[in-house]
């Protein structure tokens, strides 16, 4: 399929220049869309299906089968030799079961190692003689060591999962999901289904993935290309509301106000709050003819603006267009026949433009934000009755910077920016937008990320039980409607794939503390996992816990305290075991990533090492964000976790987990 793109002949099929580039640039995606994953297998699964799809059963038309794959693939003659995941002939491979057979006589898994096949597994699902029975392939793939990036789940897609990838673009959908359960997988295939069932739609729009950090994406950052989608755009909150250089940070207590929705009031009202009422009339001069037009009329038209609640900076545009045409109303009256031109002619006027700047001003979204921040008396104006005297005095710079480019703005700051913005100009749109980590957003954020889906939907997907932020996400429903999208649909995965149940079961004992009325996470793995807490006297032990870990195949983690991590970064050195940083990808000669406990969210590895668990909670503003973050860093194992000890544990983890918390 690839060297049949690669030898397209372009010369005489192009009008011009211009056709001829874009064609290129779409033979070129198209040639890279193909391009060979040497240890990824073109199919997986195959379907021998009872009767042919679409067929009328009761003629008895013979069945038809079907191999699985990631990519559709054709022969020379252009006849499908793979069916692509997504296409609906596919949808038993994931749903089909004993008791619903959806006409599948015979379901085969294929099992690889390193891209060669190595076994296959079947299941006559319309048998009734053969029992239903757990896949072993499946299970073996669900539980085969992490090494490197986030890879496809394609081959072991659940029919729950199935549910959420394959629902519809024009419904919203928000996933609670505890750790281990796919639900970044889940977002991510379903970007890549909506691509597939809607590719025009979605060509035009755009689609984006934003993540919690840099490190996460690059993790995620192979899934897509890996089933041939290379349109798709990734991006974090702050790198959308990127309107300025940030160098600064907030105090929790301060973040948290700043975060707040009420904030999107104070915004409109310090936007809007340029707009003065005409007090002189605006008089045109057109050769020897002078029109006026009187400050009530011009009032009534700067009021009618006001009332429909446009954007600023539109309003600000047609405030000329409606003076003019108030002035060609009189020139009409007065027998002269005026035109589109004379009315563009009289928007542009001195006197117009003048008036304008005075009544309704050009606002600068960073500096009102710099000024609500810097000055007390305006941010009291257009806080009173929104924000106390206390969360006004919290906000407040007590340095007050000179100028946009001299301030040191903090994350929040520029999500305030970024509503203002707003405000002026509406922000632009997307076809879809999944929201990964979504439990860490502040309700400003999720406005934030709203603005750029208003036309289109989202995937939310999250964990109320790893939010790790003092604004961390109460309610989806809440954070639904700050997202504007409160009709989204809330599902909940409780299957665990990725943590051994022995892992899962201990972190679990934190959630009556953090997450009251979650559901904890049932691990449908069959390897139980090496789980142990051990006491230490000092980084040397944690070191030979590591040394431990690494005998074993795969990816390990040594997850610490962030105040922790410069001793255990000296301490490995000097052992002599090679470390990356969260987000680069491990070898086969450096399997050891240091990764501190606010970056650990999303990340998964084979093993891994928690240091000092108390260090985790205290690290954060309060104890309830602290068990959270401990809470990510217990469920980032796949096989095998080891917690270091060297001061008392957290109590609510020695706790019976049966004992009520209060």
């Amino acid at each position: 399929m690839r060297e049949d793109v690669e030898a397209l002949d372009i010369s005489d099929v192009t009008a011009n220049w211009v056709n001829a580039q874009i064609l290129e640039r779409q033979i070129e995606e198209r040639i890279k869309a193909l391009a060979d994953l040497s240890d990824t297998p073109l199919f997986f699964g195959r379907l021998d299906y009872l009767h042919a799809p679409g067929a009328d059963q009761a003629e008895g038309a013979e069945g038809e089968r079907f191999y699985i794959g990631r990519r559709h693939v054709h022969d020379a003659d252009g006849d499908p030799m793979v069916i692509d995941w997504r296409a609906p002939v596919s949808q038993p491979f994931y749903r089909a079961s004993k008791k619903d057979p959806m006409d599948v006589g015979l379901r085969r898994r294929f099992g690889y190692t390193g891209g060669e096949l190595t076994a296959y597994e079947d299941e006559h699902l319309s048998d009734p003689a053969e029992a239903a029975r757990t896949s072993r392939l499946l299970q073996q793939e669900i539980e085969r060591p992490r090494v490197g990036p986030m890879r496809d789940i394609v081959a072991t897609i659940q029919p729950e999962q199935d549910e959420i990838v394959r629902s519809g673009l024009g419904g919203s959908v928000c996933v609670q999901g505890g750790p281990g359960t796919g639900k970044t997988a889940v977002g991510l295939h379903r970007v890549a289904y909506l691509l597939y069932a809607h590719r025009e739609r979605l060509a035009r729009t755009g689609t984006l993935v934003i993540g919690p950090n840099r490190s996460f994406l690059h993790y995620i950052e192979q899934v897509l290309p890996a089933l041939g989608e290379l349109t798709v755009r990734q991006a974090t909150v702050d790198d959308l509301v990127a309107h300025v250089e940030v160098r600064g940070t907030d105090e929790a207590a301060a973040a948290v106000v700043k975060g707040d929705a009420r904030m999107a009031e104070v915004l409109r009202r310090a936007v809007y709050s340029h707009v003065t009422m005409p007090t002189e009339p605006v008089v045109v001069v057109r050769g020897s003819r002078r029109w006026r037009v009187p400050a009530y009329e011009l009032e009534e038209i700067v009021r009618e603006l006001l009332d429909r609640d446009i954007r600023y900076g539109a309003a600000r545009e047609a405030l000329p267009q409606r003076i003019a045409h108030a002035v060609l109303v009189q020139m009409e009256r007065a027998g002269e026949a005026p035109d589109d031109r004379v009315q563009d002619a009289v928007a542009r006027n001195s006197a117009v433009k003048a008036a304008v700047k005075t009544v309704w001003p050009a606002v600068d979204p960073a500096k009102l934000v710099l000024r609500l921040l810097a000055d007390a008396d305006f941010l009291a104006a257009h806080a009173d009755g929104i924000l106390s005297e206390d969360e006004q005095k919290t906000i407040l710079w007590a340095k007050p910077a000179r100028s946009v480019k001299s301030a040191k703005w903090s994350a929040a700051d520029a999500v305030l920016i970024d509503e203002a913005a707003d405000l002026v100009e509406r922000t632009h749109s997307l076809g879809h937008v999944v929201l990964d980590e979504a439990q860490d957003l502040s309700p400003m954020q999720y406005r934030a990320v709203g603005r750029r889906c208003t036309t289109g939907s989202a995937t939310v997907l999250g964990d109320l039980a790893q939010g790790t932020t003092p604004w961390a996400t109460r309610s989806w429903q809440e954070a639904l409607t700050h997202l504007g999208k409160a009709d989204a649909v809330i599902e909940e995965l409780t299957a665990g794939f990725r943590v051994p149940t022995d892992v899962i079961t201990y972190a679990s004992r934190l959630l009556p503390h953090i997450a009251p009325g979650l559901t904890p996470v049932a691990s449908i793995r069959e390897n139980p996992g090496f789980f142990e807490v051990r006491a230490v006297s000092g980084t040397g032990d944690v070191v030979a816990a590591c040394e431990e870990s690494l005998r074993n195949e795969g990816s390990i983690g040594l997850i610490a305290a962030d105040a922790r991590i410069p001793a255990l970064a000296e301490a490995l050195t000097e052992a002599g075991i090679p470390f990356l940083a969260p987000g680069e990808e491990t070898t086969l000669e450096t399997r050891l990533t240091l990764v501190p406990a606010s970056l650990a969210k999303g990340l998964e590895y084979d093993y891994v090492v928690l240091d000092e668990p108390r260090a985790v909670v205290d690290g954060e503003p309060d104890e309830r964000t602290g068990l959270r973050r401990l809470y990510v860093a217990l469920t980032r194992a796949v096989s095998g976790l080891t917690v270091t000890h060297a001061t008392d544990l957290p109590p609510q983890l020695t706790q019976d987990p049966e004992q009520d918390p209060e």
